[in-house]
């Protein structure tokens, strides 16, 4: 079967969904296709801090509402180190501030618009190849839900499909292009139903190793504690958990609310670019172009930045006929991807235990910097809240 469209989008997460939503503001049509199932894309726990940018986007598409009835808004975040919680006031600083909401949530509320919409997508297709992305007429061949053999004939295809998808590899010798950093650790994250103990979020450095104290409701707090690569969830148990999270955020006067811990996962550390992110008619944004650590809640706010460009980039070449525009798309997106990627490192780097007491120092040296500078900390807030 032919299906016409104007633009395939491949990858139905926030970064696909979020451009069929901007596209169609700008009459033009979209098909969107996922190879995992509906349920499964709305439950994967993810991002939860949004820049003001992000939060912009979301009003201009329609799905603000909810997020800023129910989403905390945060002028800050603390830093602490072992005896000390220093606050790092973003609005005071930078005059912005950031929000606390869900990615599953803005998933649920991308998908309620999508529904209104009647937005065309498919969940749970397979054997997805791109072809003649290098002409103005490529295409987009997969297999459905049900068994049937489909193609999308389009006029400019978006790789929206993350890290693993398969819009990245149908760029030749892409490779060639591509820088990844591994850290030698990972996030345990856990989700638990008690409410947050603080106000915002916690970055906190520990001999022991770095630990986070977040939240994603008035009644639920996300939690992550640094551990070794190759560590498994058998490992933790609840106790664990909290007794670890306990000790790494202690400070004189408060405590740590606990509660029943309803999910556990380990994500690995790393930082990849790929410089090549359009070929032709294909366009990469968000994860399938790039990854940073958690760290500084740079990746969904990233993957909006490459949805702003591209949106603004196809919009000039499907109405305007302008191919200028879109051959820029890598050098202007790659500006922003590098940068945000160097505040993720250097955040990470400084936070993160290696357990050298030389490095130990360094970071203290450098943590105690950013605390007791107000210039410092102002590098920080326009970095952590996205000024551009």
């Amino acid at each position: 079967m032919i299906i016409k469209t104007r633009v395939a989008i491949i990858g139905a997460g926030p970064a696909g969904l979020i451009l069929s939503r901007y596209l169609a503001l700008h009459n033009i049509d979209t098909v969107v296709i996922e190879n995992r199932s509906r349920e499964y894309v709305q439950s994967r726990v993810r991002a939860g801090i949004l820049e003001t940018q992000l939060v912009a986007l979301l009003d201009e598409i329609g799905i603000g509402e909810r997020l800023h009835k129910e989403g905390f808004e945060h002028k800050g975040i603390y830093l602490q180190i072992p005896g000390n919680r220093h606050h790092i006031n973003f609005n005071d600083l930078v005059g912005q501030s950031v929000w606390a909401y869900g990615q599953t949530e803005i998933q649920r509320d991308l998908h309620t618009a999508s529904d209104a919409a009647g937005q065309q997508i498919y969940y749970e297709v397979s054997d997805v190849n791109l072809g003649e992305i290098n002409s103005t007429r490529p295409i987009v061949n997969f297999t459905d839900s049900e068994g049937n053999k489909q193609t999308i004939e389009c006029e400019a295809i978006a790789g929206c499909d993350g890290f693993w998808g398969v819009s990245r590899q149908a760029i030749p010798d892409v490779e060639v292009d591509c820088f990844e950093k591994v850290y030698p650790f990972s996030w345990l994250g856990i989700m638990a139903n008690v409410k947050p103990s603080v106000d915002e979020l916690v970055y906190a450095w520990h001999p022991k190793g770095f630990a986070l104290n977040s939240m994603r409701s008035e009644k639920v707090t996300r939690l992550y504690l640094q551990v070794d690569n190759g560590d498994q969830l058998s490992n933790w148990s609840d106790d664990r958990c909290w007794d670890e999270l306990s000790e790494r955020l202690a400070l004189d006067g408060w405590d740590l609310e606990r509660g029943p811990i309803t999910e556990k996962s380990i994500l690995a550390m790393r930082s990849f670019v790929s410089n090549k992110m359009q070929y032709g008619r294909l366009f990469l944004a968000g994860d399938a172009a790039h990854t940073v650590p958690p760290t500084g809640a740079k990746g969904l706010n990233l993957a909006a930045n490459d949805v702003r460009l591209l949106g603004e980039t196809l919009v000039e070449l499907l109405t305007k006929n302008n191919q200028a525009f879109a051959d820029d798309y890598s050098r202007k997106a790659l500006e922003k991807v590098w940068g945000a990627t160097r505040f993720s490192w250097w955040f990470t780097s400084m936070m993160h235990t290696n357990f050298d007491p030389f490095d130990a120092q360094l970071q203290l040296a450098q943590i105690n910097h950013v605390m007791n500078s107000k210039y410092a900390a102002a590098d920080l807030a326009e970095k952590y809240v996205g000024v551009r």
